[in-house]
């Protein structure tokens, strides 16, 4: 049982919230979390009441087959956590699923922090999955908080010059901080047109899909050039492929939900040596109790991501 100091709601939050996804009941909200070890299963050995800590939205035991590969969010025993959006939240498989800091953070790091229960973890698998490298040319659509996340983790992998496909103001200028060399506003034809023409008609290494439409799948893989790859980590919603188009454009694609209890080790390292600050994409900070208003913001593009404290 943990206590959050800091929940927030997710891009893939405003699906259902919009009525993409069927609800038919009152449902607890919430994926991503950090905070205090309150009580712990007898079972229950890795981590201890009074410790500070992450974990990933789905629990895993990490220690089967798909785990031990690296891809936790497709363990044999998975489930999803939920309901984050709380003053208390249940970890179950905590052994596997929950990072403790070598120590508490300031409240100051604790933004940061909690960008690794998925947003960060996300945007870091995105840049793998896409095969981003040290000199790499890469692309990354959406321009929510894991598509600047992305841009952030390309940055860290290396990558030469990143193109962020952005129009509002405010983002363009979240990803520039975060590494972004460039910023494409048109979309669709225009779009791979502009890709194009910066990169002398070759394309991206490696290209970032991080909103799931079927527009911004497409523009993701002809953005990318033959040989490159595609890391689509935007949960999907109606988007299909055409196979004979993939096929003749040599075009890599790889994604899924990110394992981030992978990436949870290194990636609390990164963020305590003050190496990198993924915090910065909350730009709306609400108390708990005013969750509704950090979903319209959202909803609305009047914010990024809304950051909810408890108290």
């Amino acid at each position: 049982m943990t206590r959050p100091s800091a929940a927030c709601v997710c891009g893939s939050d405003l699906w259902p919230y919009r009525g993409a996804n069927p609800i038919t009941e009152p449902t607890p909200m919430g994926h991503e979390y950090c905070g205090v070890v309150e009580e712990v299963g007898k079972a229950v050995t890795a981590v201890k009441p009074g410790q500070f800590v992450i974990g990933s939205f789905f629990a895993s035991d990490n220690t089967c087959p798909h785990c031990k590969a690296g891809y936790q969010t497709s363990c044999q025993h998975r489930e999803l956590v939920g309901g984050a959006q709380a003053p208390y939240l249940r970890v179950p498989l905590a052994d596997g699923t929950l990072v403790a800091t070598r120590e508490q953070p300031s409240s100051e790091l604790v933004p940061d922090l909690l960008t690794l229960s998925d947003v960060m973890g996300t945007g870091w698998f995105g840049a793998e999955a896409a095969g981003v490298r040290p000199g790499s040319t890469v692309v990354v659509v959406g321009d929510g908080a894991v598509g600047l996340l992305g841009v952030l983790s390309a940055k860290e992998m290396g990558a030469e010059r990143i193109i962020a496909m952005s129009r509002h103001a405010s983002r363009q200028k979240l990803a520039r901080e975060f590494g972004a060399t460039d910023i494409v506003t048109e979309r669709g034809d225009e779009g791979v047109a502009r890709v194009q023409d910066l990169t002398r008609g070759v394309g991206a290494d490696a290209t970032i899909e991080c909103v799931g439409t079927p527009g911004s799948m497409q523009q993701a893989i002809r953005c990318t050039r033959p040989g490159g790859g595609v890391g689509y980590v935007g949960v999907p919603h109606g988007v299909s492929l055409d196979g004979q188009a993939l096929f003749f454009a040599h075009v890599r694609l790889f994604g899924g939900p990110a394992p981030v209890r992978r990436f949870l080790p290194k990636l609390i390292d990164l963020v305590q040596a003050g190496r990198i600050h993924p915090g910065k994409v909350f730009d709306l900070v609400l108390p708990l109790d005013q969750v509704a208003e950090g979903y319209r913001a959202m909803d609305e593009r009047r914010a990024i991501k809304s950051l909810l404290r408890p108290d």
